[in-house]
Formats: C-alpha cells, structure tokens, sequence
C-alpha cells in the first residue's frame, strides 16, 4: 500500500488545471502553462502545456535530472536531440498522437512546423531542472569561447549581444531578423498574476519557470495545405506533393528529413550526399 502522507490527507486533491499556472508566455500564440508538484502535490511527474505557431522553437536545452517525453496534441512539430554516443543530431517529424523521447542530459530542441500547434513536454519527476543554452551562450567569457574554440572574441561578444536573458520561446521579443507584424505591442507586455484562471493568459516576459527549478496518424496528404513561405524566414522551403510522414523523420515519398533545414521539409534522396550540407 502506499505510505506517501499527502494521500492520507483530509484535503487531499487529485486534479489540477493545466491551463491555469503560466510558465512562460511570449504572445498570445507563443505560451506555455504546466502541471507540477505545487500545482498538484499528489503528482511525482508533471509536464507543460505548450501552444506554438509555425516557425518558433523551444529553443535548445537541456535537463540534468529528467527525462522527457513530446506527446503532440494538434498540428505538428520537429523534435531534435544530439546523441553525445554517436555524435550525431538525431530529428523526429512528429504529428497528433506520435511521440518522442528526449533522455536526461541530452541536448535538444523543439520546432513547430504549423500553426496552432499544442503538445505536452512529459517529464518523469515533479520537478526538473532546465540548463538554457542562451544562458550557456550569454554567461560564457568571451575570453573561454576564444580560448577553448579559437573565435574571435570581439565577434564572439557581438554575436551574443542580443540575448540578454533567458530565452524559452525563441526567437525573442525584437528580433530583427523577423519581419512580421505579430510582435505584441510594449503595452501589452506585462506579467501576470499565477493565479489567472483561463487562457490565454496574459503576455509576460518572465524566463524562469514558476515551478521547476533554473540552471529552468500520419495524415491523410489531401488535407495537407502548402502554406506561402513565411516573410520573417531567412530560408526557403517546399513541400513535396505527396508527403508521408514517419515517426524516424523519412517519409515513403522518396524524400529524406532534411535535419541542417528543418524549414526545408525534405531533400530528394536521389541527391543526398552524405558530406554534403544542406
């Protein structure tokens, strides 16, 4: 039988609202809320609740204490995970009902590839610890990047000088490479309160989760739309026809997952060669 106390409880609770505690939120497209062990203290996992548009990333991390798990919900995402034993970038194409697996300490990152895409990050402890890579980016030394990679320093420093906190939903507020007419307004930015009971919440700028601790069916190709090419992309992409997509990032189409440009969608394989960079 289990002994935890807090199921012996008088007010012992065993639901939660996972719409409610905001995490983090960019625009009214681009937010996350999650389900944790202070939002549920029965819980001993927990997970967010994320909403993207096409084009943004939940921008390279990872966690030194979970493992976690991407279950999509609707629309449809890239996940990629650097495999530190093969030294190899490995990507999964991935739509409602699919999964992939991101193990504990492995580096990755997540990019929605429509709009209104929802999935949940599944993690096997009620609280995990996320490392940023802009916080790896912002905090090292110039002087340790030149000396440990031989870059310029001062290149090194101008690089970087855009990211000036935590970044979760990437790419950030007033990033100059985009060009679209999305950005919420500077009024319009504001924190809200943990309490906020219905989404969307209101836009906040905060980046550090509220809970976790900071170190923070193939479809049917007729019902696939060929969208225009974003303007706040600096690349091309296209869309093959008849695209079937597979959980291993290939599809049957005699088209390979492209993983240098995911907004590429694939690249022919009769053309791929293997040292070449797409």
């Amino acid at each position: 039988m289990n002994k935890d106390p807090i199921l012996k409880s008088p007010n012992l609770n065993l639901s939660a609202d996972s719409n409610k505690t905001i995490n983090y939120k960019r625009d009214a497209n681009n937010y996350i809320t999650q389900v944790f062990g202070e939002q549920l203290p029965a819980i001993k996992t927990g997970f967010f609740n994320i909403h993207m548009n096409k084009g943004f990333i939940v921008q390279p991390h990872w966690h030194t204490n979970v493992n976690e798990l991407v279950f999509v919900i609707s629309g449809e995402v890239v996940t990629s995970v650097f495999d530190p034993f093969t030294q190899k970038l490995k990507s999964y194409r991935i739509k409602p009902g699919q999964v992939s697996m991101l193990p504990l300490g492995w580096f990755h990152w997540i990019v929605a590839m429509q709009d209104n895409t929802h999935f949940l990050t599944i993690f096997d402890e009620a609280t995990p610890d996320i490392v940023y890579g802009s916080d790896f980016l912002r905090f090292t030394p110039k002087e340790i990047m030149s000396l440990a990679y031989c870059v310029d320093e001062e290149k090194y420093a101008a690089a970087v000088a855009p990211i000036q906190e935590s970044i979760i939903l990437g790419p950030p507020l007033g990033c100059k490479k985009r060009t679209d007419s999305a950005e919420p307004s500077p009024e319009n930015r504001t924190i809200p309160h943990s309490s906020h009971s219905s989404p969307p919440p209101q836009p906040s700028h905060s980046s550090h989760p509220s809970n976790p601790s900071h170190s923070s069916h193939p479809s049917n190709p007729s019902h696939l739309s060929h969208p225009s090419h974003p303007s706040y992309l600096s690349h091309s992409y296209s869309l093959p026809q008849s695209p079937i997509s597979s959980p291993q990032g290939y599809s049957s189409d005699g088209y390979r997952w492209n993983q240098a440009h995911p907004f590429n969608y694939y690249v022919p394989q009769e053309n791929n060669h293997p040292y070449k960079t797409y």
